[in-house]
This record gives C-alpha cells, sequence and structure tokens, in this order.
C-alpha cells in the first residue's frame, strides 16, 4: 500500500473544497501583489551601457527593440564558465516558447550574461532556443543589478562554504566548467525597463525564489503527488537533479 492517507470520493471532495478556499484567496493575494509591482517608483537608468549582441554593439535602450516594456532575465553564464548554468538553461526552456505571446502585449524580453557573445551563440544553437542574448562583458550592467560579483568579494562572503559539498556548489560549478568562486560570482534574475520620452527607467526585480516564477515546470511539479520531491536541501543543493534538456536518460527518446 502507498504511505498516504487513502479516503473515499466525499472525503477527498470535501478536502478539496477546503483546499480550494486557501487557493483562491492566493490567487487574490498574487494579484493584488502584481498590483503593487506596477506601482513601484520608476529610477531613470542614467548609466550608458552597451551590450554585444547578433546585431552589433547596442546600448539598453536598442534591446527594446521598438517596444517599450523590456524583461531581462540574468543568467548565469560567467567568463569563466566553459558552459551555462543547467538551472537557469532549465529555465529559458519554457520561457522561449512564451515570447510571442510577450511581444503581442508589447514586452521583449531577452537573457543577459557576462560571458563573451560567442560562447552564448553557440550555446544557444546547442539548445535550440531563439530568445535573444546579449553579453555585458564589457559593462558594469549584471554588477550595478546585483547579479554579479567579484571573485575576491565572493571568496570573503562565503568561506569555507564555498567547498562544502552539502551546499551543492562544488557539483553545479563542475557542470559549467568552472571554479566555485568562479561560479558563484554570478547570480541570477529578472529585471523590468521601461522606456518613455527616450529615455529608460527601471522598474521592478528580483533574485533566488523569486524569480521562481519563470520555472513552469515547478508549478506543475507541485501539482503531481510527488511534489518536487527534492528532499529538505535548499537550493543550489535542492536542483542538483537539474540537467540540460539534451542530458537526460531519456532525452533522445523524447526530442
Amino acid at each position: 500500500m502507498p504511505q498516504h492517507e487513502i479516503g473515499t470520493e466525499e472525503e477527498w471532495q470535501a478536502a478539496r473544497d477546503e483546499l480550494l478556499k486557501e487557493e483562491k484567496e492566493l490567487t487574490r493575494r498574487s494579484d493584488e501583489l502584481a498590483r503593487k509591482r506596477r506601482e513601484l517608483p520608476w529610477v531613470r537608468v542614467e548609466k550608458e551601457y552597451r551590450f554585444d549582441t547578433d546585431d552589433g554593439t547596442r546600448t539598453l535602450a536598442e534591446l527594446f527593440d521598438g517596444r517599450s516594456q523590456l524583461a531581462v532575465y540574468h543568467f548565469m553564464f560567467g567568463p569563466s564558465y566553459e558552459t551555462a548554468c543547467p538551472t537557469c538553461s532549465s529555465l529559458v526552456d519554457g520561457v522561449n516558447g512564451v515570447l510571442p505571446h510577450l511581444h503581442a502585449r508589447d514586452v521583449t524580453m531577452l537573457l543577459v550574461s557576462r560571458a563573451p557573445l560567442a560562447k552564448l551563440q553557440a550555446y544557444k544553437r546547442r539548445m535550440g532556443w531563439s530568445i535573444p542574448w546579449v553579453s555585458s562583458a564589457d559593462s558594469d550592467f549584471n554588477f550595478d543589478f546585483g547579479v554579479s560579483y567579484p571573485n575576491e568579494l565572493v571568496r570573503e562572503r562565503m568561506g569555507p562554504a564555498l567547498d562544502d559539498p552539502q551546499t551543492g556548489l562544488p557539483q553545479i560549478a563542475a557542470s559549467t566548467g568552472t571554479d566555485v568562486a568562479g561560479y558563484a560570482s554570478e547570480g541570477f534574475g529578472f529585471s523590468a525597463f521601461t522606456l518613455a520620452d527616450g529615455a529608460v527607467y527601471y522598474t521592478y526585480s528580483t533574485q533566488g525564489r523569486g524569480a521562481e516564477f519563470l520555472m513552469g515546470y515547478y508549478p506543475i511539479l507541485d501539482r503531481a503527488p510527488k511534489g518536487r520531491d527534492e528532499g529538505d536541501a535548499r537550493a543550489p543543493a535542492s536542483m542538483l537533479w537539474i540537467r540540460r534538456h539534451d542530458e537526460y536518460e531519456d532525452a533522445g527518446a523524447t526530442s
């Protein structure tokens, strides 16, 4: 017998009705938080950032590509990485398919990383993505928006934790072909901007689990019988199961 409570259909329906009340309340609360996000004050971006793109060097304003809103995912692919972060890769698998719908609502979305553009282009071809991906290698963009850090600062703040296998950092760093300090010098996050009267304004950002809304598989797993099935480990150790989509054992059968 499965190690779980077994009930009748009537008992299930009663429990489901109670849970539905909480789910509806969460939906209403989520709508309220979305409104408050939109009401945050805008901050004008004064610095002139430049990025390497498939079409040459572009400013932040030019990345909007004719739209008035820009959504940026700060993708962990640092200068010392040989290949990209597998967790960030799993996230982009889902985001890549929704681009036409974002464009229809006046939103351009793209990825930004500090690795050289040639590395980004090669990895993008491997993954089969169409989402724009630009390099901020020659700018302070990722540092200014709090997702990249100098290696010496990482070592100072994290100390022995860098080499602790319980954190999952050594394993994930190895999967990107760099050392732990080099891996941890990059973070992931989401930033939003708007373009008004030729000026760029910073409107919203989030990191850590705040960016989990982009990981489309997690809401599905949360509704599956076993849930995420990650045990009690905290991120990044909890994410050690995640692979690039062409690295799972059944990748050949499902591709």
